[in-house]
């Protein structure tokens, strides 16, 4: 799952007003930013198998550090109480905490069964919606609508660049996720990590949009 993701963190401005959207795509992204890294340090393990599902040629072999259930409550507990010594607002730590969490749930909805619920455990979650194509693209396409609606409607452009800048991040995205779908398969591991190390750029560009929107004002 990818723009599944970035909806999430979309859609939770509507309920966390005070955060950035850098910062909520950071949560709700924060397993996958931080799984890269442990690639090219040889710490977890994929395979690019060709066919392997409908929807991703990868094979995730060995991720319990990033991806497994216990691993990602300790990363959300982080990410959550971090915010907390720093803002001292509990619903934002409460709410970022959840983003991250969140991946884990929607990742359990779309891949084979390959999520660990600790590591080094024996029993594997995955519901498999990457065996249908149909079923992906509705599951990620309601997901990304509603979560940039949600973002839309609680926040207004202050100038051009908030306006502009969310639809070509919006677009961008989708990009992304189409070439994700119908591009070929990466050509290798390496370059999995390196490109996945790029979603910090996404990060960034999402505290960028929203210094340039407001808390939307309704009658």
């Amino acid at each position: 799952m990818f723009i599944g993701h970035f909806a999430v963190g979309f859609g939770a401005k509507s309920v966390a007003p005070g955060i950035s959207l850098g910062t909520l795509f950071l949560a709700a992204q924060f397993i996958d930013l931080l799984w890269p890294t442990l690639l090219l340090l040889g710490v977890e393990q994929v395979r690019i198998v060709p066919g392997a599902t409908v929807v991703t040629p990868l094979v995730f072999d060995h991720y319990p550090v990033s991806h497994s259930l216990a691993a990602v409550l300790g990363w959300a507990v982080l990410v959550g109480g971090s915010h907390w010594l720093l803002k001292r607002n509990r619903v934002a730590a409460f709410v970022l905490g959840a983003l991250v969490v969140s991946h884990w749930a929607l990742d359990a909805v779309v891949h084979q069964p390959d999520l660990p619920l600790f590591p080094g455990g024996t029993m594997m979650i995955g519901l498999n919606a990457w065996s249908s194509l149909p079923a992906t693209l509705i599951i990620e396409g309601c997901l990304f609508a509603l979560g940039v609606w949600l973002y839309a409607r609680a926040t207004s452009p202050r100038d051009a660049a908030g306006r502009w800048g969310l639809v070509a991040l919006v677009l961008f995205l989708l990009g992304i996720h189409a070439g994700n779908l119908f591009g070929p398969p990466p050509p290798s591991t390496e370059a999995i990590a390196w490109l996945g190390h790029a979603q910090w750029l996404l990060v960034l560009w999402g505290y960028w949009i929203d210094k340039h929107r407001q808390a939307a004002v309704r009658a």
